[in-house]
């Protein structure tokens, strides 16, 4: 009986449910075809859909991976100027500038005449324990030769860098000799220092030069700060010019060893961000050293963050002139081909709370990459008055006034020096002609210029050898027009560029610095204010007001409270 009826009712069920699914689908079909539409046809998939079309029925065969590496880069541009895409060949290269190493035969090279010159051979490293001698001519590698136009930075790279402990075959020409000797060398690791300076200024002063923020930086400056406690070092000067900035969690490191506890050294905050603080911990072991930190328009990103810490918890006096402007926060995102795009996802901030990324506008960089040049041509460079902020006053911890919206203005701003500044001067620096020459004479006099071991000693050799004479001849023979008047003028500028580039070559980066640091107006300006215990920053004094001023406070305490001013300079 039982069975009989489930018969009888299957077609009833079955009806039933078909016209439930209809009416299911209905729903679903009403309410959600517009996304689904929106699906098919967002971007990506119409990108996609693209590159399968070129890919089946363009007229002539196509590298749709070449296309994609020329197409992403257009993408990132219409965000901001530093999204970026960074392709599968030239990841290691960018990964090697944060990492603080990289795996090659560890020599410092420049190329003339279609040809590789070894500048420097690093201490200690594979080039060094095989044989090669700065000075020397790479003209073939791994039995092939490696002369004329196939002779650019990349390729150079490409055939010397390479795994650690695989080997590579050099053939070199040495100064005055004419047959090639060959060298094999190991490739090993390389270190990449971010710290090329560390030395006593004066009998108090420690300096240290940050060139860049890598992962090695923070170990480098505790090493460097240990070397300049064994020389009693009382004031601390910490150069961030023309530091391009790296890893942000390396300047909080640096942060935190000067900061007392619990200071905000930064805070990032973005749209899928949620804000996060970056402090101190109390931890840091020169809380309370006298501290001045130099900047200019070359100082970005992570310099920043530490300047903007520094300046915002009253803890250094910033001298220079205004920093970049890079507020923007980068996350590597990589690809399964091995590439990767470095994407912004957040803004960082600075503890009074400004954020110092200077304006852009969404796929126009020409402007933001010229940047630089326009505040040079509206004077910036040379007169603080000439500093436009566009961003509102933020204050310090003690009441100083600070700006956000286009980089760290410094406490004491010290102009560019142009007084000795000639067009010949200019054409001799721009031209390149001035590195030529300080290269062909370190190499022409290497034999007698390796018996100097000291910076001040090979200055003072090279003083009374009337270099730029030397130079003003070599130029007049290269298409620069000797010009005896601005010779004359540009005296000091020549002599001072020249000397430190041969100084460079013959010795190291931080004999360089030590030298160019000699009569530096912004040095000069910092030790005067060590001298004068003013380090730190004291609290602005209070205006003088009288009576009627003091009413018209009065009269708009009330309205300040609820309306926020923002000033511009």
């Amino acid at each position: 009986m039982d069975q009989k009826r489930t018969n009888r009712y299957m077609p009833i069920l079955m009806t039933l449910c078909i016209v439930i699914g209809i009416l299911i689908g209905n729903f679903f079909a009403n309410h959600f075809s517009g996304n689904r539409l929106n699906i098919i046809n967002s971007g990506s998939n119409r990108l996609n859909n693209l590159l399968h079309i070129i890919d089946d029925q363009y007229v002539d065969k196509v590298n749709i991976d070449s296309l994609v590496d020329k197409a992403i880069p257009q993408i990132l541009a219409e965000l901001d100027p530093h999204s970026v895409y960074i392709s599968a060949k030239d990841v290691q290269s960018a990964n090697d500038d944060l990492k603080g190493s990289f795996s090659g035969v560890g020599i410092e090279f420049t190329i003339r005449q279609d040809t590789i010159h070894v500048q420097n051979v690093i201490k200690n490293g594979p080039a060094e324990r095989a044989g090669l001698l700065a000075g020397d001519k790479i003209v073939n590698v791994d039995n092939k030769p490696f002369v004329g136009k196939v002779v650019t930075n990349e390729e150079a790279m490409h055939r010397l860098k390479g795994p650690k402990d695989t080997k590579v075959k050099i053939g070199v020409i040495r100064y005055g000799e004419k047959k090639v000797k060959f060298f094999t060398v190991t490739r090993g690791e390389i270190p990449q220092k971010s710290i090329s300076t560390t030395y006593m200024i004066d009998e108090n002063t420690g300096y240290i030069r940050i060139k860049s923020f890598g992962e090695t930086t923070y170990p480098e400056l505790l090493i460097a700060l240990a070397k300049l406690s064994q020389e009693g070092f009382e004031n601390l000067v910490i150069d961030l010019r023309d530091n391009t900035g790296g890893l942000l969690q390396s300047a909080v490191q640096m942060a935190n060893e000067f900061l007392p506890k619990n200071k905000l050294i930064v805070y990032t905050q973005g749209r899928k961000s949620p804000r996060h603080d970056f402090t101190s911990d109390g931890h840091g072991s020169y809380q309370n050293i006298p501290l001045v930190v130099l900047i200019n328009e070359g100082s970005a990103s992570a310099s920043e963050i530490f300047a903007g810490a520094m300046q915002d918890n009253d803890r250094a006096t910033i001298i220079g002139r205004r920093s970049f402007g890079k507020g923007l926060v980068q996350q590597q995102i990589g690809f399964p081909d091995g590439s990767m795009v470095r994407l912004t996802v957040a803004r960082y901030y600075t503890p009074s709370g400004r954020c110092i990324q200077k304006p852009y506008t969404s796929g126009e960089d020409v402007n933001y990459m010229q940047d630089l040049m326009t505040r040079y041509r509206h004077g910036e460079f040379f007169s603080q008055d000439s500093i436009k902020h566009n961003g509102p006053a933020y204050h310090t911890n003690n009441g100083r006034a600070v700006y956000g919206g286009g980089g760290i203005t410094p406490d004491i701003f010290v102009p560019e020096d142009t007084t000795n500044i000639t067009s010949y001067y200019k054409q001799a620096s721009m031209s390149g002609l001035i590195l030529q020459f300080a290269f062909t004479y370190t190499d022409d006099n290497r034999p007698k210029l390796n018996n100097f071991k000291e910076m001040m000693e090979l200055n003072d050799y090279l003083v009374k050898q009337n270099m730029v004479e030397k130079f003003a001849t070599y130029a007049d023979g290269h298409g620069l027009q000797r010009r005896n008047l601005m010779i004359k003028k540009s005296y000091p500028l020549l002599e001072r560029y020249i000397n430190s580039r041969i100084i460079y070559n013959m010795l190291d980066e931080g004999a360089w610095n030590e030298y160019l640091n000699q009569g530096d107006p912004v040095i000069q300006k910092t030790l005067e204010i060590f001298h004068k215990n003013a380090a730190f920053p004291k609290p602005p004094q209070p205006k003088k007001t009288g009576n009627k001023e003091k009413t018209a406070m009065l009269m708009n305490k009330n309205f300040s409270l609820y309306h926020h001013t923002t000033a511009h300079a």
